[in-house]
């Protein structure tokens, strides 16, 4: 449940990095409590898998999974290069994730 609980605190994550970029081109009330909400969620999820996680495997998968998640999304609804390093990077990025849950 933990692995499950990770892996939605860094969705959530990922959301949350795309709804800054929509309050920077919207400043309205509803893009700041999907700021809020996807960021919350994001800590709560986070705090509820680091009871049984290591706090260091934790934290990087979950930076890993909201850092690449946001670029995926960024490439998805704001037009950001699909340039092959950059796939190549967040790829990197996923394996590594992919790596620490199966070393942990």
């Amino acid at each position: 449940m933990a692995w499950a609980s990770l892996i939605v605190a860094g969705l959530c994550e990922a959301f949350g990095v795309l709804t800054i970029n929509k309050l920077n081109n919207s400043r309205n009330w509803q893009s700041l409590f999907l700021l809020i909400l996807g960021f919350g969620a994001s800590f709560l999820f986070l705090a509820y898998a680091m009871k049984t996680l290591p706090m260091g495997t934790a934290y990087a998968i979950w930076t890993g999974i909201g850092s690449s998640g946001g670029a995926i999304l960024g490439i998805m609804f704001y037009g950001e290069s699909k340039e092959w390093r950059r796939i190549a990077c967040i790829a990197i990025i996923l394996g590594a994730a992919i790596g620490l849950k199966l070393v942990s």
